[in-house]
C-alpha cells in the first residue's frame, strides 16, 4: 500500500467543517467559562463546567496548531488570521509557535537535534556518564508530578511570554500577543471580577496539564523511534516515533484528533477533522499499534532512550547504574 497516496486523499480542506470546528469550540469555551463563574459556589455545577472549559482550551490550542500547518481552512490567509485570533486564548504566540513547530517536524526522531522537541530525552549512555547534579535535575524534570503541573505552569504562563526563537521569528508578534492577553484578562476582570479571573486561571492551568500530558505521549512511549544521521529514516521517525492514542472517538473529538499524531507527522496537511477517518481507514497490515489509556499512564515511567535496544526505558536500578559507571571509569 502506498501510504503517502492514501493520506493525500484526506488532505482536502473544507471551510464549512473548519468554521464549525473553530466557532463551535469558541462557543463551548466561553459558555463553559461563563457557567463555571456563575456557579462558582455550587461545586457540582462549577467543576464539570470548568473541566469542559479546560478541554475546550486544549482544543483551541490544537486548532491553532492546525492553522500553523495551514491545514484547517482552505487558504493560507484564512489560516494565518484564524491562528492569530486564537493566540490570546491559547497563550501561544502564533507566528513563533508555528515556526518552532515546523522545526520540531523537521527534527523528529533525530538524536542530534533534540532541541527541536517539546520534552527533552536523555539516552541511557548519557545517563550512565552523567554526574550527580545532571541526574538529579533530569530525575526531577521527568517526574510526572513535576513535568505535568510545573511544566504546564511554566510553559503556558511564563515561557510563552518569551518563547525560544522570539528574536528570530517575531519579536513584535510576541509583544502584541502578550498585550492581547492583558486586554483579554482585563475584560474578564471588568465583567466577572477577581473571581472570574481566578476561575479562568484554575481551569486554564488544568487545560495546560492536559496539554502537557498529551504532548508527552506524542513521542514518549516504549517503542518510539530515535536515531542519528545517516541512519535516521524520516518516514519511520514520523510514523513510529509518533503515537496513536486510542482513548475513544469522543476523546478524539474533544481534542481535535491530536491523539492521532503518527498520521499527522507523516502528512501534516491533513485537517484535524479528517485525521480520524484517515487513520482508521488504514488496512490491518499497515495500521499502527494504538496506545490505550493504561499503557499511556505506564509510559510516564519511561525516561531514557536505550540506543542499543531501540526502546524507551525507565531509570536503571541503582546497582546497575553503579556497575555501568564503574565500567566507564575503568
Amino acid at each position: 500500500m502506498d501510504l503517502r497516496e492514501h493520506t493525500r486523499a484526506y488532505c482536502k480542506k473544507d471551510n464549512r467543517l473548519a468554521k464549525l470546528s473553530y466557532f463551535a469550540t469558541f462557543a463551548v469555551y466561553f459558555l463553559s467559562l461563563y457557567l463555571a463563574i456563575t456557579f462558582v459556589d455550587v461545586w457540582y455545577l462549577m467543576l464539570p463546567a470548568g473541566i469542559v472549559h479546560a478541554f475546550s482550551a486544549v482544543r483551541l490550542y490544537v486548532l491553532q496548531h492546525d492553522c500553523g500547518h495551514h491545514s484547517l481552512f482552505e487558504t493560507r490567509q484564512q489560516n494565518e488570521l484564524a491562528g492569530h485570533g486564537l493566540s490570546p486564548f491559547t497563550f501561544a504566540p502564533f507566528e513563533v509557535m508555528k515556526q518552532n513547530h515546523n522545526l520540531h517536524h523537521g527534527g523528529i526522531g533525530n538524536l542530534d537535534h533534540r532541541e527541536t522537541g517539546e520534552i527533552n530525552t536523555m539516552t541511557l549512555r548519557e545517563w550512565n556518564a552523567a554526574g550527580f547534579w545532571p541526574r538529579l535535575f533530569y530525575r526531577l524534570y521527568r517526574n510526572p508530578f513535576v513535568l505535568v503541573p510545573v511544566g504546564a505552569a511554566f510553559t503556558y504562563f511564563v515561557r510563552y511570554r518569551w518563547p525560544k526563537n522570539t528574536m528570530r521569528f517575531g519579536l513584535v508578534g510576541v509583544l502584541l500577543h502578550n498585550l492581547s492577553i492583558l486586554v483579554y484578562l482585563s475584560a474578564l476582570y471588568a465583567l466577572a471580577g477577581s473571581t472570574g479571573v481566578l476561575v479562568w486561571l484554575v481551569f486554564s492551568f488544568l487545560g495546560g496539564m492536559i496539554g502537557v500530558f498529551l504532548v508527552y505521549l506524542q513521542h514518549n512511549f516504549e517503542d518510539t523511534y530515535w536515531d542519528r544521521r545517516p541512519d535516521l529514516d524520516p518516514q519511520i521517525a514520523a510514523l513510529q516515533g509518533s503515537s496513536a492514542l486510542d482513548f475513544g472517538w469522543f476523546f478524539d473529538l474533544i481534542v481535535a484528533c491530536i491523539t492521532l499524531h503518527d498520521i499527522h507527522h507523516f502528512n501534516a496537511r491533513i485537517p484535524s477533522y479528517r485525521l480520524r477517518a484517515c487513520h482508521y481507514s488504514l488496512p490491518p497490515e499497515v495500521a499502527p499499534r494504538r496506545i490505550k489509556f493504561p499503557e499511556a499512564i505506564g509510559a510516564l515511567n519511561l525516561k531514557l532512550w536505550d540506543e542499543d535496544n531501540k526502546r524507551l526505558v525507565p531509570f536503571p536500578k541503582a546497582n546497575r547504574a553503579d556497575k555501568n559507571e564503574g565500567a566507564l571509569v575503568q
